[in-house]
């Protein structure tokens, strides 16, 4: 080709932004991670976070709740849908679900055909009622509140646990329209079953391979390189931490967890409670204050198997995996999430939790100066 038809060419061509980014040196993240607890590649291509979007995108939340809702099936004295009336409680309040997905009660299934094989459904499914008011969330109660819910978490795996059917004990709490709450009152689930959840067990299998490889904890060796770090730490007590792990899935997930290692939150002491209480509400308050609006996300409470396994390595925590990449724009799990079974994060660790590091630890609700 000659000289001018190269320069035709050249005119014709435009080159693209990450390219020019790449070419001048400018800041930019495109790398594999490797998840150590799940022992998985995660791709992190943050310049794609400002990618043209043309998709769906999900609506704001509704208006505020009241403070006690007639018809809600959680609140003090109402009806559920079982018939039963819930007490007039003043704290957390725990009660069998009357939709369980496993249960004692479960029945006998049909044989399964050919190579298939199926089991009852046997466990314990839960709900556990945050507060008695209906308004509020996690990131408006009191520090001695949050504390309470963190405590039953480890009454829960202890009492339920200990049971010889149960494999493992699972909390959680689905928070916001968006990832399909029916009711907005603060609440969350306990699912005791017969088997490993897939992740726990994961994890426990790469923690305990860790501590034998090198005679340290997977964990603490991960709050070590984060703590080194520095840069992707959200909050900090005394005994308790929450960072954007450097291997996060989501935009701003978030890992809340005591600094000692301990298996269930059921071994945590009173003062441990309260760090990890305070520690997992400033981390909530950021959430909120980051877009002035009710922060959505999945939060699970990560802790051992109760199969009667060795699980001296494992640490227990609480992972946050909000959906939101951007204001009202979900992370879509599309071919490598589902179909790969890997993800592909659209944005830099380091930078999300920069975003929710300089967010205040007062509620946007509470600060007048803040509030719209």
């Amino acid at each position: 080709m000659d000289i001018d038809c190269v320069h035709a060419h050249k005119a014709l061509w435009r080159e693209p932004t990450w390219r020019r980014e790449l070419r001048s040196g400018a800041a930019m993240l495109w790398e594999e991670r490797w998840h150590p607890l799940r022992e998985e590649w995660i791709i992190v291509a943050a310049h794609r976070q400002n990618r043209p979007w043309h998709g769906a995108s999900v609506a704001g939340t509704a208006a505020a709740p009241p403070r006690h809702s007639p018809d809600c099936h959680l609140c003090p004295g109402n009806l559920r849908i079982s018939g039963q009336h819930n007490p007039s409680y003043a704290g957390v309040h725990v009660f069998d679900n009357d939709h369980p997905c496993v249960g004692p009660a479960a029945p006998l299934p049909t044989e399964a055909p050919g190579i298939y094989r199926n089991r009852r459904a046997n466990g314990h499914a839960r709900v556990i009622c945050f507060s008695p008011r209906h308004d509020l969330t996690l990131a408006q109660m009191s520090p001695g509140e949050i504390a309470e819910v963190v405590a039953t978490w480890g009454q829960e795996h202890r009492e339920l646990g200990a049971r010889p059917e149960i494999a493992c004990v699972l909390a959680f709490e689905n928070k916001g329209d968006i990832v399909g709450v029916s009711n907005p009152h603060p609440h969350g689930q306990v699912y005791a079953t017969n088997f490993v959840f897939n992740s726990i067990a994961i994890e426990a299998a790469a923690s305990e391979r860790h501590q034998r490889d090198t005679g340290r904890p997977l964990f603490q060796d991960i709050l070590r390189a984060e703590c080194g770090d520095g840069t992707r730490v959200v909050a900090e007590t005394e005994r308790a931490i929450a960072f954007i792990p450097w291997f996060a899935r989501y935009a701003y997930e978030v890992y809340v967890a005591p600094k000692r290692t301990c298996g269930s939150f059921a071994e945590l002491t009173s003062a441990e409670h309260d760090d990890l209480a305070e520690t997992l509400r400033q981390v909530t308050v950021r959430y909120d204050n980051l877009w002035q609006l009710s922060f959505p996300y999945v939060m699970v409470v990560h802790q051992a198997p109760t199969d009667g396994g060795s699980y001296g390595a494992y640490h227990a925590h609480v992972q946050f995996h909000p959906p939101l990449r951007k204001p009202n724009l979900l992370k879509y799990l599309g071919g490598p999430e589902t179909g790969g079974g890997n993800f592909l994060s659209d944005t830099a660790p380091d930078e999300k939790a920069a975003e929710l590091r300089a967010q205040p630890i007062v509620h946007y609700t509470r600060d007048p100066q803040r509030a719209s």
